[in-house]
C-alpha cells in the first residue's frame, strides 16, 4: 500500500480544494439576498455570476479528475494483486480444502476494486471537512450551528448502526453465493451424467435451496443498506427544512438575515452529503473490507515462493526419503513413511489395491502435494530448493484424470510455450504414439478442443495428455493410470514411450492395474494402505505379490489385501519386448495355471 501513499495525499488535497471550492453555492446565494437584492445592483449580480461559474467549472474539473484518480487506484491495485491472486487460486487446491468453486479470491479482488473505483472513497475523503461546515454555521449565528450539529449526530450515528447490523448478512451473502456457485460450476462439470441418470431434479433442488439462502441473505443485507440509506436521505431532508425554520425564526426576530437562512441550509446539506453518501456506500464498502480482510489472509497463508537459484539440468535420480502425506483439508495421512530410489534409465511401476496411496504418492513425486515429513529429492535437490519453473520443463506428468485446456491440440501439447518449436510438438506426439490420431482432425494440431478437451474422448484426451507429458524430453515422467481409457494402439504408444524415456536416460513412473504398462519397467513398489509392502527388481516384487494368499512369502512378509490386484495383473502377456522381458510372462502363464 505504500506505492498509493502519494496518489492518497493528492487526493486528499483535491477533496480538500473540491470541499473549499463547494462554499462557492452557499457564499453566493449569501451575496445575492443580503448584497444584491438590497441594492438592486446588476452589475454586482453579473460580477457574482461570472466569479461563481469559473468556480464552478473549476470544482467540476476537480471533481473530474478525482473520479478518474480512483478509478485508475482500483486498477492500479488489481494489476499489483492479480498476479498473487491468481496464484494463490491456483495453490489452495493443493494446499487446503477451499469452499466454494474455488474463484472466491478472484470476486474479493474485484469487490475490493470496484470500491476503490467507485464513489465511496471520495465520501471518506470528504467526511474530515464536516466540522468546517459546521463551523460556519456557527458562524452565521449559534442555533443555526447547533441544528446542523445535531443532525450530523443524528446521522453519523446512523452510520454505526448501518456497519453494526450490515456486517452479518454481508458475510453471510458471500458465504451463500460462494456455496450457490460450488453447485452450479458442479453441475456443468458433470453435466453427461445429470442428463444420462436423470439427477436434474434433486441437482436444481439442491441449487434452489443453495440459491434461496444466497437471496435471502442477499435482500437482508439490501434491507439494512436501503432502509438506513432512505432513513437517512429523509433525515438529511427534514434536517435542511429544520434549519430553513430555525433561520426563519432568527430572520424574524431580526437575529440574522435572509441570506443567511438559505447559505446555512445550503451549507448543512452540504456537510451532512458525505454522511449520507457513506451510508448509500455502506454496503459495498463493507463487502471491500471482508474481502479485503480474506484476500490478506489468504495472501499470508500462501506466501510468495523465494526465488530458488536455478539448477543444472536433472540428470541422474528420484528418491523418495520416508515421504508422508496428507491430503489437503484432511488430518489422516494416505502415504506413510515411504522411501525409494530410482537411477536414470529405470522405470518404477507402482502397484496395489484401490485406495492404497499410488495416485496420492505419484502427486508428491512431481510436487504437487507437499509432504508432511520426508523429502522427495532430484539429483540431490528437495523440490523447496528447485525453482519449480525451470524443474517443471524437467517433468512430465499424466494425471489419472486428464485435464486440457481451452485451445489448440498443438498449444496443449506445447504446455502453451510460446513460439513452441514445431518440430517438438509433433516429436512428443510422434512419442505418444498420437500423431496419426491428431492429423485424422480436418485442423490436425489446430484444433480447437474446447474447454476442458470436452470436443475429444477420453482415449484421445488420454493420448494428448501423454504427448504434452513427453513435451521436451523431460527428465522424470510420472504417468498415472497411463492405458485407462486406451485400445490396444494407444497402449503399445504407452509402452512404446516408456521404452523411449528409459532409452534417453529419463526416468518413468507408472502407476498401473493393467499389466501392459509393467512389461516394460525393471522396478516395482508394492503399496498397500498407504504404506510400501515391497519395493526392488520387477520380477522379485511380482513373484510375491502374485502369490496365493494362504502362500507364506519368504522372509516372514505379507501379500494380505493383494489377491484381487494379483488376479488383475496375473494376464502378464503383453509384454513391449519380449526379448529383454520374457521371464515375466513365462511366470505369469506359472501363476494364471496355479489360480
Amino acid at each position: 500500500m505504500s506505492l498509493f501513499r502519494p496518489v492518497i495525499f493528492g487526493l486528499a488535497l483535491i477533496s480538500g480544494l473540491v470541499n473549499v471550492l463547494a462554499l462557492t453555492s452557499p457564499l453566493f446565494m449569501l451575496q445575492v439576498y443580503d448584497r444584491v437584492l438590497a441594492s438592486r445592483s446588476l452589475s454586482t449580480l453579473v460580477g457574482l455570476a461570472v466569479l461563481a461559474a469559473g468556480l464552478y467549472a473549476f470544482q467540476a474539473t476537480l471533481d473530474v479528475i478525482r473520479s478518474r484518480v480512483l478509478v485508475r487506484i482500483g486498477e492500479k491495485f488489481d494489476r499489483q494483486l492479480s498476479d498473487r491472486v491468481h496464484e494463490v487460486v491456483i495453490r489452495l487446491p493443493l494446499e487446503t480444502r477451499m469452499p466454494g468453486d474455488g474463484l472466491q479470491p478472484l470476486r474479493d479482488l474485484d469487490n475490493v476494486r470496484g470500491f476503490l473505483s467507485g464513489q465511496g472513497p471520495a465520501a471518506f475523503f470528504d467526511l474530515p471537512w464536516m466540522p468546517l461546515y459546521l463551523a460556519i454555521c456557527f458562524l452565521f449565528h449559534f442555533w443555526i450551528g447547533m441544528t446542523a450539529l445535531i443532525g450530523a449526530i443524528m446521522l453519523v450515528s446512523l452510520t454505526f448502526i448501518t456497519n453494526a447490523l450490515s456486517r452479518g448478512p454481508a458475510s453471510d451473502t458471500i458465504r451463500y453465493g460462494m456455496r450457490r456457485n460450488a453447485l452450479m460450476d458442479a453441475g456443468r462439470r458433470n453435466a453427461e451424467i445429470v442428463r444420462a441418470m436423470g439427477l436434474g431434479n434433486q441437482m436444481a433442488e439442491r441449487w434452489q435451496k443453495a440459491n434461496s439462502n444466497y437471496l435471502i441473505s442477499h435482500r437482508r443485507a439490501g434491507d439494512v443498506a436501503g432502509g438506513f440509506g432512505g432513513a437517512s436521505k429523509s433525515l438529511r431532508m427534514m434536517l435542511q427544512s429544520a434549519i430553513l425554520g430555525v433561520g426563519a425564526y432568527l430572520v424574524i426576530e431580526q437575529e440574522t438575515s435572509a441570506g443567511v437562512m438559505i447559505a446555512s441550509s445550503i451549507m448543512m446539506g452540504r456537510a451532512l452529503a458525505p454522511v449520507d453518501l457513506a451510508i448509500a456506500t455502506w454496503k459495498p464498502f463493507l463487502m471491500a473490507r471482508q474481502s479485503w480482510a480474506r484476500l490478506k489472509e489468504l495472501l499470508i497463508l500462501l506466501p510468495e515462493a523465494d526465488n530458488a537459484i536455478a539448477l543444472p539440468k536433472p540428470e541422474r535420480d528420484l528418491r523418495a526419503e520416508a515421504v508422508t502425506i496428507v491430503p489437503p483439508g484432511e488430518k489422516k495421512p494416505t502415504v506413510t513413511a515411504v522411501s525409494f530410489a530410482i537411477s536414470a534409465g529405470s522405470a518404477l511401476g507402482i502397484i496395489g489395491p484401490s485406495g492404497s496411496g499410488k495416485s496420492t504418492l505419484a502427486r508428491a513425486l512431481v510436487g504437487v502435494w507437499k509432504p508432511v515429513n520426508g523429502k522427495v529429492r532430484i539429483d540431490g535437490a528437495s523440490f523447496e530448493q528447485w525453482d519449480r519453473e525451470g524443474l517443471g520443463r524437467h517433468i512430465g506428468y499424466l494425471p489419472q484424470g486428464i485435464e486440457l485446456f481451452d485451445g489448440t491440440i498443438g498449444e496443449n501439447i506445447a504446455r502453451f510455450a510460446p513460439d513452441a518449436p514445431a518440430e517438438s510438438v509433433v516429436a512428443a506426439a510422434k512419442a505418444a504414439g498420437a500423431h496419426d490420431l491428431i492429423l485424422r482432425f480436418e485442423r490436425g494440431y489446430e484444433t480447437s478442443i474446447g474447454e476442458g478437451g470436452s470436443a475429444l474422448s477420453a482415449g484421445q484426451r488420454q493420448r494428448i495428455g501423454l504427448a504434452r507429458a513427453l513435451y521436451g524430453d523431460p527428465f522424470l515422467v510420472i504417468l498415472d493410470e497411463p492405458n485407462a481409457n486406451l485400445d490396444s494402439e494407444g497402449e503399445a504408444g504407452v509402452v512404446r514411450a516408456i521404452a523411449s524415456v528409459r532409452e534417453r536416460k529419463g526416468i518413468v513412473v507408472v502407476i498401473a492395474h493393467r499389466p501392459s504398462a509393467l512389461g516394460v519397467v525393471d522396478l516395482v513398489l508394492a503399496m498397500e494402505s498407504g504404506r510400501a509392502k515391497a519395493f526392488g527388481p520387477r520380477d522379485e516384487v511380482l513373484s510375491r505379490v502374485l502369490r496365493k494368499p494362504n502362500q507364506q512369502p519368504p522372509n516372514g512378509s505379507t501379500t494380505q489385501g493383494y489377491s484381487a490386484s494379483a488376479r488383475s495383473l496375473s494376464p502378464l502377456r503383453v509384454i513391449a519386448n519380449p526379448a529383454s522381458e520374457s521371464g515375466v510372462s513365462e511366470q505369469a502363464d506359472q501363476e494364471d495355471a496355479k489360480h
